[in-house]
Parts: structure tokens; sequence; C-alpha cells
């Protein structure tokens, strides 16, 4: 089943394109993966002094929204049998 075009798109942001044949949720856990890697790496940028704490939280949120697409259950990620988008 082909992905919908907007979930596409944000995969593609982060460097990922799946095949229609590829799995959601593989696709979901190998981003999932990505955004923590990013907030791991965040938090050692607070730790090594770049990053304010009292701006840490605005770059967490910044973060989040980048990766907004995890928010979004799996089964919304695929145009239907029928072709027309899910919800």
């Amino acid at each position: 089943m082909p992905y919908r075009p907007g979930v596409l798109e944000q995969l593609l942001r982060h460097g990922v394109r799946p095949r229609n044949d590829t799995p959601p949720a593989h696709v979901q856990a190998f981003l999932n993966d990505l955004y923590r890697f990013e907030l791991r790496r965040l938090r050692a940028r607070l730790l090594a002094g770049e990053i304010a704490k009292r701006d840490y939280s605005s770059h967490v949120i910044r973060l989040r929204e980048r990766y907004a697409l995890l928010s979004l259950p799996v089964r919304f990620w695929l145009v239907d049998d029928t072709g027309a988008h899910s919800p």
C-alpha cells in the first residue's frame, strides 16, 4: 500500500525514503530512533554548556515539531485500499 504524499514529504526531510512495500511500523521505529538520537545529542550539548538551561526546553519543542509525524498513528501513514486518503 502506498504512503500518503504528505507523509513521504516529512520522511524525506529526515532522509527516509520507504518503498511502498516497507512496513510503516519499521519506518516509524527508524524515525523514532533518529528522534531519540537527536534528543540525546541535544542533551549532550546542554551538558557541554553549548545550550543554556533556560533555552533547552525550546530546543526540545522545536525538535519535537520536526518529528511531528511520530504523533500520527501509522495506520494514517498509508493511502487506503479505495485510493482515498485516510483521515
